[in-house]
């Protein structure tokens, strides 16, 4: 894929790339995959293909998808993109404006090419027009999640909590925050 992806909504027919994308990642256990797409699958009901947009996330306050989009590089003259990496996210359920950022995977052919952070800063852009007051990631803290871990704090996200052995024994939950101070008091909640 060549290393210039483009955001764009997603919809049905992404569901097996989405599966794909989280599996080659090699970070994803099983039953993380299976949340993953039953979240997919509650945003895009089977027999339905309608793409996710601003307003029909907004209209049932839910999860909210974007896609990254790249042309493969054996393609380059085609003007055929594929899914090389998508992003979920959502308004975190009782809260005054905080959001949180439940899924984010690159291809990994993809890896280091800007894609995951095209994603976040669109996420962050959508937030933000929804008077969002901060964005909330959380991750492992596995070995082969210190890249996701630097990743974040490379975008400004910082530490601010840790939950020992949250997801097995020596594998604690870390949880990252980024606050827009611009947010305006009152703002829109989603």
């Amino acid at each position: 894929m060549n290393a210039s992806p483009r955001a764009g909504a997603i919809n049905r027919e992404h569901r097996d790339r989405v599966r794909d994308i989280l599996a080659t990642t090699g970070l994803f256990r099983d039953e993380e995959i299976d949340v993953a797409l039953e979240l997919f699958d509650e945003t895009f009901p089977a027999g339905t293909n309608r793409p996710m947009t601003r307003e029909s996330a907004a209209a049932d306050g839910s999860y909210r998808f974007l896609g990254a989009f790249a042309t493969p590089r054996a393609q380059v003259e085609a003007t055929d993109e594929s899914l090389a990496g998508y992003v979920c996210w959502g308004p975190t359920p009782g809260t005054d404006r905080t959001w949180d950022l439940y899924w984010i995977a690159v291809d990994p052919a993809m890896q280091g090419s800007g894609t995951g952070s095209m994603l976040m800063r669109e996420v962050e852009q959508r937030v933000k027009q929804d008077a969002a007051r901060m964005l909330v990631v959380e991750t492992s803290s596995r070995d082969d999640y210190a890249p996701t871990r630097k990743f974040y704090v490379s975008r400004g996200y910082e530490e601010a909590a840790r939950v020992g052995s949250f997801y097995a024994p020596g594998d604690d939950r870390v949880i990252y925050v980024k606050r827009f101070p611009e947010a305006r008091e009152g703002g829109a909640v989603a």
